[in-house]
């Protein structure tokens, strides 16, 4: 589990992770807590079941509950640095599962529902799985320590 761990903790040496892994985190952060809360404007976890079903993802309640959470607590991971990899893997399936279900058809420009937003999350997404959460990192200091 230790070895597990501290593989999962491994991160490339930097700062450009944290400009990318706080804007992401926040804006991921934000969406997770209108499905889930309906903070921000959004329509809490009811809401976000139904509009799902709406559009053919069921169960609709379950699969906000794991979008809801994904986006929430996967930001919050990123905020922190903590476990980087992993939730840059759970929040690409996310962005991915979005872009192909909802965004898609609309094109690539947000203007008309595109998948251009998305598309740039997902990025992010993939680009710190791979890379890791960078010098300044709670990911950092546990590596450290099982080091």
């Amino acid at each position: 589990m230790k070895a597990l761990i501290k593989n999962i903790t491994h991160s490339s040496t930097g700062i450009d992770a944290l400009a990318l892994r706080l804007a992401a985190g926040v804006i991921f952060t934000a969406h997770g807590a209108q499905k889930l809360f309906a903070w921000f404007g959004g329509y809490g976890l009811e809401g976000t079941a139904g509009w799902m079903a709406s559009i053919g993802l069921e169960p609709g309640y379950l699969l906000a509950l794991m979008a809801g959470s994904a986006e929430f607590f996967g930001g919050l991971f990123l905020i922190l640095g903590l476990l980087v990899r992993p939730a840059g893997v759970v929040l690409a399936l996310t962005m991915m599962v979005a872009i192909v279900s909802v965004h898609l058809e609309h094109g690539l420009f947000m203007s008309n529902n595109g998948y251009e937003f998305a598309l740039s999350l997902l990025a992010i997404s993939v680009g710190l799985a791979f890379r890791g959460a960078g010098s300044i990192s709670l990911d950092r200091e546990l590596h450290k320590k099982l080091a």
